[in-house]
């Protein structure tokens, strides 16, 4: 990973058409990318070609972590430590709040009710 945000530095100052990119620019790259591992993933391709396809989708999330992190926004380790603050949140059947490991037996019926609860409460909570 840090190679990779090392390359995606390199070629945002020494690339013009990289250089120029934001993140609206992006979106369509970023959508191509999601869609081909979607039909990949349907046609049962796995292995190395899905390896390949998926980190064309990891070199969207860099690039649009790099522009934000240029901008002051954010970095990637900062949507490394969301996701994982996501997860922590909506899988209490794993984790207690604090992120300490604690499983407990829950059926798949529970679990997604419970993961549609606490993103429900997520999204009252940002209006």
């Amino acid at each position: 990973m840090e190679q990779l945000g090392d390359i995606i530095a390199q070629l945002r100052e020494h690339c013009p058409w990289t250089a120029q990119l934001d993140h609206r620019a992006l979106t369509p790259y970023l959508l191509e990318e999601a869609q081909e591992v979607a039909e990949e993933i349907e046609a049962g391709i796995v292995g190395e070609p899905l390896r390949k396809e998926l980190g064309d989708i990891l070199l969207q999330v860099v690039l649009h972590s790099a522009i934000a992190e240029e901008r002051g926004e954010f970095t990637l380790d900062d949507v490394a430590e969301a996701i994982c603050a996501k997860l922590i949140r909506r899988n209490p059947h794993v984790f207690e709040p604090d992120g300490r490991l604690n499983p407990q037996e829950s059926t798949v019926a529970e679990i997604d009710a419970a993961w549609d609860r606490i993103k429900a409460q997520e999204k009252a909570e940002l209006d």
